[in-house]
């Protein structure tokens, strides 16, 4: 397929090899404000900002993803295998299901559980497990050390529903899963097939067991310390 594509406007060139995706566009578009040097937007398609400029003198994308594992998995499909794109770190928010992660408190998605179907059409004869790029993870982890960011590495849940009947949290924090998120095993699964590096770092923006919560202009505006490791990565 030759660019644009369906879902980004940007010609062959315009995206960086790395890119760092937010599900909101508009927290795509404070990256963007925030963290480059000279950014140009390179992608409006359906509201999805994308950016394009330089972090310490290094080439940079930023992007939105929208909401849940059909969105992003559209997106970094295209960017892994129609733009030339190399490593995707997605920063978002979670919900936490572990006692000791709080709001403001990073995740990084070492591994991710879904109720998705999205592994089916590999026609795998087993069961799939998305994980992240090893190296970026490690590295995060040290970011995280040296900043002084309170986190924890491990194992999310990646649902397909927001709201649910039955979100069986009890079940998944038995197995020792952190938080729930909505995105990251396309990101994975993608990233794996292409032949290419993925790392989700989530900011918790409430604690399902204890009720913490925050609004969705605090997510938008306050949860940079997941940046702050994102782009140390570049």
């Amino acid at each position: 397929m030759n660019t644009p594509t369906p879902h980004i406007g940007a010609q062959y060139g315009e995206i960086a090899e790395t890119v760092i995706m937010a599900g909101d566009p508009l927290r795509a578009k404070m990256m963007a404000e925030k963290y480059l040097d000279n950014p140009v937007q390179f992608n409006n398609v359906r509201g999805m900002l994308g950016f394009t400029g330089t972090h310490n003198g290094k080439r940079v994308s930023v992007m939105g993803h929208g909401m849940g594992i059909p969105s992003i998995g559209i997106y970094s499909y295209e960017l892994y295998n129609f733009y030339g794109v190399k490593t995707i770190i997605r920063v978002g928010s979670a919900g936490s299901i572990h006692p000791d992660l709080h709001i403001g408190n990073l995740v990084i998605a070492q591994g991710a559980c879904t109720n998705s179907n999205y592994a089916a059409q590999y026609e795998l004869p087993g069961t799939y497990a998305p994980i992240a790029d090893f190296d970026l993870c490690r590295r995060a982890a040290e970011a995280c050390e040296q900043f002084g960011y309170k986190y924890k590495v491990g194992n999310v849940f990646s649902s397909d529903t927001f709201y649910t009947e039955n979100a069986h949290n009890d079940k998944w924090m038995n197995m020792g899963v952190l938080a729930v998120e909505m995105e990251a095993p396309a990101l994975y699964m993608n990233a794996a097939r292409s032949g290419n590096k993925a790392l989700v770092i989530c900011t918790v923006s409430d604690n399902i067991l204890t009720g913490e919560a925050t609004t969705a202009e605090e997510r938008q505006n306050n949860f940079t310390h997941m940046m702050d490791v994102a782009f140390s990565l570049v």
